[in-house]
């Protein structure tokens, strides 16, 4: 019987060897595999009957640890040993060689006290120590039967390990600030695995959850309960006293709100939830595991083929399609081929079904399916959100400042959807199409913060179009797309744009100018531009003093002029941005931004700035020394006058901010008398 089973990586095995030695000169026997196990898709019969006979596993947890799949197999089988003896840490110690702890997975062990790699005399003390109050060596669990995994599982280990991490966060509050258990969710685009790592999961770790097992339709959440015997208040769990796994498989992505996402977390203190979905608009349900593809190691094995598991960049559902079709006898380059063909898509025809379909199911907005139009017109080249408003801009003939819009609310639906991605890669100096060009880099950036609603779905402030982060999409979504775009018409279109962008002379804004003038034309109602035009300006005003109450006695009168001065240059600065002149509109005909914004400066601003501003400004040039402005401001004998008419300005206001919202389709509930 061995003392420890030392467990490490294979590019650690220098830095192990005086630690093996330190262990048996302190009187221990030690296990260490120094030949190496060969490439498996499971434990090795030679370690299982090792860990069999050890009384604890010693991990050596330098980052490398956790990617070397034979290591992840080890202390899964010594943590599970553990736990069904109930502390998954009893036959688990852990040597940390790094300053840090977050490559520690599962969480249980990063909260544990890891031995001094540095000092092997008291690693000794305490191994010896901790193997001491240890009777026997650790039982192997075997599965029960009513569990089966995927077929084909490969790689994935470090992420099974995120996922129990996340289940069981609350199990090491000191570490993770959380005291109580949250659910998890494994998000992830159509076709990358999210079913089968929960599957897995639920498999390999099912000693943990003693109370059972329960896997749900998400698409059918209330057959799968009434099969289970389960009502939509959850009666019949009350009587499961021990912790138990609750999977919401394939969550309607975008289809449910968070309260009604929260309602299928069953309300029991023992319940560990676990959903797969493809959105990720769910970040307050639980801790995320955000799924990618698979390594390329993996991947070839999966396929087959190098040049097939390259093609498809590690999408696992396209590698098994491809891997089955090669060993059924149909050669490499020849599937590589017809992949590529026009027609029906591989993928489909290997499927039987419409697989491809489900990729791209989530694209429902124009700008999200303008923006995967403009990626796959770059590709493989990343695409950054000012390339795809250079594209936009030069297709469709409209101000940058749309285009940009456009762009960041198509970049930000995509990459919720799980479609798009950061592309790895360091920064360039200008983050743009035609530098990306040269050198196939872009910066490697977070993903658009979403910032508030706007009339067209978008992001209101459009910061994402502003910076230089390049977006890849995977490959088997670009070939969904290609297969199922609704619009290859507008695909041509865009794709020319982009060739026009190429050129240095033509990369430049576009603009639309009158003969003789340098100024840009104003769109036509009711156009993009007006539209956002509009809601900016109805924004703004909602928000003034105008049109939001000055109780008697109470704010300054300054302010309040100085504020509606400043109206007028963001009414101006927001007509420039979009290319709108400031002209009276016609008499005849729905108003327009033009019209609205003529009148709000000229007609209702203007008068009272231009009558009450010397008036004021004379008053107050007569405050004593040691009189306080807002003081003196009150003794003013045309006082209560001038806020008679700020307050008659509410109204006019109001029927500008109803005419905004009639162009822009926002509504702030500001409402006009009668």
């Amino acid at each position: 019987m061995w003392d420890v089973f030392l467990s490490y990586s294979r590019g650690d095995v220098e830095q192990v060897r005086p630690l093996a030695r330190a262990l048996r000169e302190g009187g221990l026997t030690v296990f260490t595999d120094e030949s190496g196990v060969a490439s498996f898709a499971g434990i090795s019969d030679t370690i299982r009957r090792e860990l069999a006979c050890s009384r604890a596993l010693l991990a050596y947890y330098s980052t490398a640890y956790p990617e070397r799949e034979a290591c992840q197999w080890e202390l899964t089988t010594a943590y599970l040993a553990g736990l069904g003896e109930g502390d998954p840490r009893r036959r688990v110690m852990v040597v940390n060689p790094e300053p840090t702890t977050g490559h520690i997975h599962p969480v249980e062990l990063r909260d544990a006290r890891h031995a001094p790699a540095h000092d092997l005399a008291a690693l000794v003390a305490d191994v010896r120590a901790h193997v001491a109050r240890l009777e026997g060596p650790m039982t192997i669990r075997e599965h029960r039967t009513g569990l089966r995994g995927p077929a084909g599982f490969l790689g994935r280990l470090p992420e099974l390990w995120q996922v129990h991490s996340a289940l069981h966060a609350h199990s090491a509050p000191l570490v993770t600030g959380r005291a109580v258990a949250r659910a998890a969710q494994i998000r992830g685009m159509a076709g990358i695995g999210k079913t089968a790592l929960a599957q897995e999961y639920a498999v390999r770790f099912e000693a943990a959850y003693p109370g059972g097992v329960f896997r749900l339709d998400g698409e059918a959440y209330d057959d799968s309960l009434r099969a289970l015997g389960i009502g939509r208040s959850y009666e019949g769990l009350e009587g499961i006293g021990e912790p138990f796994l609750w999977i919401v498989d394939s969550l309607p992505a975008g289809r449910l709100g968070p309260r009604a996402v929260a309602d299928l977390t069953p309300p029991h203190p023992l319940a560990h939830t676990l959903f797969t979905l493809r959105s990720r608009a769910y970040d307050a349900l639980g801790a995320a595991v955000d799924l990618g593809p698979l390594d390329a190691r993996h991947a070839r094995e999966l396929a087959g083929d190098e040049v097939l598991a390259e093609a498809v960049g590690g999408h696992p559902l396209a590698l098994a399609l491809l891997g089955r079709a090669v060993r059924a006898g149909h050669r490499p380059h020849t599937l590589y081929d017809r992949l590529h063909a026009r027609g029906r898509s591989l993928l489909d025809t290997l499927a039987g079904e419409e697989v491809t379909a489900r990729l791209v199911h989530d694209v429902t907005g124009e700008d999200a399916a303008d923006v995967l139009r403009c990626a796959a017109a770059l590709h493989p080249l990343p695409v950054t959100a000012e390339d795809t408003a250079r594209v936009l801009a030069t297709a469709d003939r409209v101000p940058r400042a749309v285009a940009r819009r456009r762009a960041a609310n198509g970049i930000a639906e995509l990459h919720v959807r799980s479609l798009l991605a950061p592309a790895a890669g360091p920064s360039r100096p200008d983050g743009g199409l035609r530098g990306g060009l040269r050198d196939g880099r872009s910066l490697l950036a977070p993903a658009p913060a979403a910032g508030p609603s706007r009339p067209d779905g978008g992001l209101r402030d459009g910061t994402a179009a502003d910076t230089d982060a390049g977006w890849q999409p995977h490959p088997v979504a670009l070939h969904a797309w290609y297969h199922h775009d609704p619009a290859p018409a507008r695909t041509e279109a865009l794709r020319r744009a982009a060739l026009r962008t190429l050129d240095d002379e033509r990369a430049g804004p576009v603009t639309l100018a009158f003969p003789g003038s340098r100024r840009e034309a104003p769109m036509a109602a009711p156009s993009e531009s007006e539209r956002m035009a509009a809601f900016d300006l109805q924004v703004e005003l909602v928000t003034r003093i105008g049109v939001q109450e000055l109780a008697p006695g109470t704010g300054s009168l300054r302010e309040a002029l100085t504020s509606l001065k400043s109206l007028i240059d963001f009414t101006r600065a927001t007509l420039r941005t979009y290319s709108i002149r400031l002209e009276r509109g016609s008499a005849t005909g729905s108003p327009t931004v033009q019209d609205l914004a003529y009148t709000l400066v000229n007609d209702v601003i203007r008068p009272f700035t231009a009558a009450w501003h010397p008036r004021l400004a004379a008053h107050e040039a007569r405050r004593p020394e040691g009189v306080a402005p807002f003081e003196h401001e009150t003794s003013w004998a045309e006082s209560d006058a001038m806020r008679g008419e700020l307050a008659a300005l509410r109204e006019p206001l109001r029927r500008i901010v109803t005419g905004l919202g009639d162009i822009s389709g926002a509504d702030f509930g500001v409402e006009t008398a009668g």
